[in-house]
């Protein structure tokens, strides 16, 4: 718990700097509470840290109710850490200027890096996805498309402080940082799921086996206009295996019905990395 506590506390200081240094003095934002906290602390000259933690505040509430006490304590850290580092990197000289592409490209990453830490720890540094969660049960929408709105509205009001001009590169230093979360969260490498319905099952798994070093396991399915039963193949992979996956199927049976889907998170079993041959 106290690793994990810490390497919230890193990943927000990780976020303020990026902040700070890169997307603050170039008049870029970010999205989601803390891009209305930077709006609010150009308009009405409030510290930065201190409108982070007080917007936050009911968000942490609703985190609490639909997510568990462990993750709003988490959060509570990891924004009064991203408040704190705020204030404390506030006078810090930028490390890029004027080049608006590497602005938004070196922002992006920097805060979505410092988010993605927090997020794999269990603490949320902004409460704009826990608002999400919340009207998704309420409204016949899905949680992405209400973050996607709600940034909108963010953005929107970006741009009465930053300009039109701002608000787009608001916009996509906040696309880069979520894009560097999901590879955070989730590792360069991620793994996944392949499920193979075919002639010759047993054979198949055989050469997965001995190829691959992977297990597999059999569900039996039935054909919905057929009604033939088929032993359905189900295996997890490293995606660095997946060219070598898609070989041997074609190997056995170049008519194989395939599904591959990435997964987010594997644990347990003799999930290891193998030499592929």
């Amino acid at each position: 718990m106290i690793t994990r506590a810490l390497l919230v506390i890193i990943g927000a200081f990780i976020t303020a700097y990026g902040l700070e240094t890169v997307l603050i003095p170039n008049n870029v934002s970010d999205g989601g509470v803390t891009g209305l906290s930077i709006v609010g602390a150009n308009l009405i000259g409030f510290p930065l840290g201190l409108l982070i933690a007080v917007l936050n505040i009911p968000f942490v509430f609703l985190g609490y109710k639909q997510i568990g006490t462990s993750f709003a304590i988490y959060s509570v850290i990891g924004i009064a850490s991203l408040a704190i580092g705020t204030i404390l990197m506030h006078h810090l000289p930028p490390i890029i200027e004027g080049d608006t592409l590497l602005i938004t490209v070196v922002g992006g990453i920097i805060i979505g890096f410092g988010m993605g830490v927090a997020l794999r720890n269990g603490g949320a540094l902004d409460g704009i996805d826990m608002l999400a969660v919340l009207l998704s049960r309420k409204l016949p929408f899905g949680t992405s498309d209400l973050i996607l709105f709600l940034n909108m509205f963010v953005f929107i009001v970006v741009s009465t402080v930053f300009g039109f001009q701002g608000a787009i590169l608001s916009a996509i230093a906040y696309y880069i940082a979520s894009k560097v979360v999901h590879i955070v969260e989730e590792g360069l490498s991620g793994s996944k799921t392949f499920k193979i319905i075919t002639n010759e099952p047993e054979l198949m798994v055989e050469k997965i086996r001995e190829n691959l070093g992977r297990g597999a396991t059999y569900n039996v399915v039935e054909g919905g206009y057929s009604n033939e039963k088929f032993k359905e193949i189900n295996c997890v992979i490293n995606r660095l295996e997946d060219s070598k996956m898609k070989e041997i199927i074609n190997e056995i049976d170049e008519d194989a019905f395939v599904i591959v889907y990435d997964v987010a998170e594997v644990k347990g079993g003799n999930f290891k990395k193998h030499d592929v041959h």
